[in-house]
């Protein structure tokens, strides 16, 4: 009976132990340095939101979309930047992923009342839900970031159709631009740290708002022509309740830190040791030489002048191939003895292009480096100001004095009461370019070029949007999209005889949300060039340009 009872304590012992180690265990398992998301202070989670859309915007404006528009070409792994080959597989994870950060920051805004928190994350939110629309069209909006519901309709989520998704972009702006009406000290919080765009000022983040509005609002334009004239007097004629950007000291802009690759300009070489991602990036031919024409010294701020000019010499001896005075002397014969003609090299002596889609790109203009190893020193480079981490001109633009500028010199083209001319904007319009780039002295003799005066054409007009939206590219694609212009052609070796119009959906996508991906996918319009891939072509067009005729 004895040994029965000390085997008793002993075996309760034990038990109690197991339970108070299990307990002990369930504590430790707690991070300490983990923000806690029921009280964590948003600021936390804003600057996030705020560095990797800057990153999102750059990537797109200054990678693909840049060769897409013909601001670039890349002469080594060049398929989706020069030839659109996506694979279909366009993926929007990481945009849902700053949107579901973007929302527990205004969620935990609206439990402090923090109304300046709020106001910033709708602009932010229709920043990103508006880039999600632009570039894939229909798409999850009024069900998505409901994942952690566990509900069917948040976990396979309804593709709302690109109209809702404007107008509902549209309306959080509006409501954007309410939050942010009153004076910085009015305010019961602060986002001074984080806010990497504009220092905590709610009067910029105000104008940003209204500005995304004329960007939207012009986009809708061709389909709901009515409804766009209206937004855009209506904020033009009240400038108190909906001020904008009209200067360039008001611009969105995100700079980089550069600590690290992550914090840095893309393609850097501060971080790639070998170089190979900068040397990739050449300049378009498409570019180079609009802006030649033009006599434009942005071209000079862009890009580096070429290397070693090529000069084909008929009073030179057969058989000349040499580099004298840094440059390249060829006699006629060395080009008829590889099979080029002359008008497909370029003899320029400051600037030269890489032409759009081309065989070879690595190896054009006599460039004796054919292993793509991108030392061609007969073509210009981006410049050298590219190669840095960060720098007083390398900043993610999301929204311009110049883009604003040029909106409103096309809706006063359209014949709208923007309270201006359409050739007083785009002269703005420019101006604001040439100060963004330093060269504010030179704007006054830049609009004396007879290519530049205002010709009051729509395609002058976009075209010169297109040159000022250099590393943001994306817009000039979307305006692409909707108006034609710049009148671009694909290049011979692209995967279509026309520049795409869209981003496929993502494979995973189509997997996991199949039925609402595959109705998605049947309101888009198929064209003769889609056929080959079906509806999710990135030659489907979506909403905004079904009906058009644009842009092809």
């Amino acid at each position: 009976m004895k040994t029965m009872k000390i085997y008793s304590l002993i075996l309760s012992l034990v038990t109690v132990g197991m339970f108070s180690c299990q307990d002990a265990l369930m504590e430790m398992n707690v991070n300490p340095n983990e923000a806690d998301p029921e009280t964590a202070n948003p600021n936390l989670v804003l600057s996030t939101v705020l560095t990797e859309a800057g990153k999102t915007i750059v990537n797109l404006g200054y990678q693909d979309i840049a060769g897409v528009m013909q601001h670039t070409q890349k002469d080594g792994w060049a398929g989706g930047h020069n030839l659109y080959d996506w694979n279909r597989n366009n993926s929007w994870a990481g945009y849902y992923a700053i949107l579901r950060n973007n929302q527990y920051v205004y969620q935990r805004a609206v439990e402090l009342d923090q109304e300046l928190h709020q106001g910033v994350t709708l602009v932010m939110k229709s920043l990103m839900f508006g880039l999600i629309a632009d570039l894939w069209g229909d798409a999850p909006y009024s069900r998505a970031l409901q994942g952690a519901e566990g509900t069917p309709e948040g976990t396979f989520p309804i593709f709302d159709s690109q109209e809702d998704i404007y107008r509902g972009v549209i309306e959080d702006l509006e409501r954007a631009n309410q939050l942010l009406s009153r004076p910085k000290t009015e305010y019961n919080s602060t986002i001074e740290g984080p806010d990497v765009y504009y220092n905590g000022d709610p009067s910029k983040w105000r104008k940003m708002a209204n500005s995304l509005k004329l960007r939207y609002y012009m986009r809708v334009s061709a389909k709901l022509p009515d409804f766009a004239k209206q937004g855009i007097e209506t904020i033009l004629a009240n400038p108190e309740q909906y001020p904008i950007i009209n200067s360039p000291g008001d611009d969105a802009t995100m700079g980089f830190a550069g600590i690290s690759n992550d914090t840095s300009w893309p393609q850097n070489t501060r971080y790639d040791a070998s170089q190979s991602n900068y040397r990739r990036i050449k300049m378009c031919e498409t570019l180079v030489e609009a802006m030649r024409a033009k006599n434009d010294p942005r071209l000079g701020v862009w890009a580096n002048r070429v290397q070693i000019p090529l000069v084909v010499d008929g009073d030179l001896p057969p058989g000349t191939d040499r580099i004298e005075n840094n440059r390249r002397l060829l006699s006629p014969d060395i080009l008829e003895e590889r099979n080029i003609n002359i008008n497909d090299i370029s003899q320029n002596e400051d600037y030269v292009g890489i032409p759009p889609g081309i065989p070879g790109p690595q190896v054009y203009n006599m460039s004796p480096d054919a292993n793509q190893a991108s030392f061609n020193p007969h073509v210009s480079w981006v410049n050298d100001i590219y190669r840095e981490a960060n720098g007083p001109l390398l900043r993610a633009r999301i929204i311009s004095a110049s883009e604003v500028n040029f909106i409103l010199a096309e809706a006063a083209l359209n014949g709208w009461s923007v309270g201006n001319t359409a050739e007083a904007y785009y002269n703005e319009a420019i101006k604001a370019s040439f100060t963004t780039w330093g060269l504010a002295d030179h704007y006054p003799a830049y609009m004396q070029e007879e290519l530049v005066v205002f010709d009051g054409t729509l395609r002058q007009l976009i075209e010169q949007k297109w040159i000022a939206s250099w590393t943001a590219a994306a817009e000039a694609w979307f305006d692409f999209r909707r108006t034609g212009y710049p009148e671009l052609k694909a290049g011979p070796f692209a995967i279509r005889s026309v520049l795409p119009v869209r981003y496929y959906y993502m494979i995973d996508e189509r997997n996991l949300n199949a039925a609402n991906t595959e109705a998605a996918m049947a309101r888009l319009e198929q064209t003769s060039h889609s056929e080959v891939d079906g509806q999710n072509s990135a030659w489907s067009k979506p909403w905004v340009i079904q009906g058009t005729g644009k842009p092809w």
